[in-house]
This record gives structure tokens, sequence and C-alpha cells, in this order.
């Protein structure tokens, strides 16, 4: 029986063609990590500094338009949204989260590029610390990971 799950090797790289990262402005220390993140990922696999290019948004519901932009403008290989939504007394972060993700995806699906969702969807604060580098890792790392497959994956595909 074969077992599933991540089939990331070793020796995945970034390769060429920049990638942005489309951040939030809310919660800056948390953002700073995950966009450190990100970056951190990019230039271990390979990605210069120029390769990275960081575009703020003021809020997570100002991704989707900002990463569908960014992947349609044809200089980016891949799409890393980063945000986060920390649950407060309203409902709000559900119509926020679901409409983040929903657009995230239908952006990738419109531009072909890849659109990666790095959006913290956290009940408190100590649990977005903890996906920002804590102890449940670095989503922003994640993301950028998951892009740099992804771009691989569709070279792949495409035959480059």
């Amino acid at each position: 029986m074969q077992k599933t799950g991540p089939t990331l090797t070793e020796t995945l790289t970034a390769g060429e063609g920049r990638y942005a990262i489309v951040a939030a402005r809310w919660h800056a220390e948390i953002m700073d990590a995950l966009i450190a993140g990100a970056r951190q990922t990019l230039g271990s696999r390979g990605a210069d500094e120029s390769q990275a290019e960081v575009l703020r948004v003021p809020g997570s519901f100002e991704l989707p338009l900002a990463c569908e932009q960014a992947a349609l403008s044809g200089k980016y290989v891949a799409v890393i949204a980063l945000g986060v939504v920390i649950q407060g007394e309203t409902p709000h972060n559900e119509y926020i989260n679901m409409a983040v993700a929903n657009g995230l995806m239908q952006a990738g699906q419109k531009s072909g590029i890849p659109v990666l969702f790095g959006l913290l969807t956290c009940r408190t604060m100590e649990q977005a610390l903890d996906r920002a580098g804590g102890k449940v890792g670095n989503k922003g790392e994640e993301a950028a990971l998951a892009a740099i497959e992804m771009v691989n994956l569709l070279r792949s595909i495409k035959g480059n």
C-alpha cells in the first residue's frame, strides 16, 4: 500500500521567475514573521532577494483582488497570500475567511498561476503566534514551499 501525503523532495528549487508575497498589514508582529518565513524558504530553495516581491494590502479581505491582479500581471510565477484573521465577538471572521478562501482559489484558477493560501484563521492571538514561527511552525514557510512545489509541478505538466 502506498502512503499518501507530501511528496516534496529535497532537490526542489525555486528556479527562475519572481514570486509575489501579498501580505496584509493587520497584526504586524505576526505578518512580519510570516513574511520572513516565506522569504527564508524561497531563499533556502535558491531564490535570490530580487525574486521575492512583497506587496502590502490593508487587511486580509483585500488579499484576493491584489493576488488576482498580481497573478494576471505576468510578472510572477506564483503568488503567496499571507494574512491573519482573529476571531472576535462577532462572526465577522467567518465572512472574511470564506470570502478570502474563495477569492484566492478563483484567482489561481482564473490566472493559471499558483495562488497559495497563507491565511491564519485563529480563535486567539496565541494560536496565531504559534503558527507564525511558534510551536506549530510558520505558515509563511509552508505557503512558500507549496508555491515552489506548484511552480515545479506546472512546469513539469507544461514540459518546461
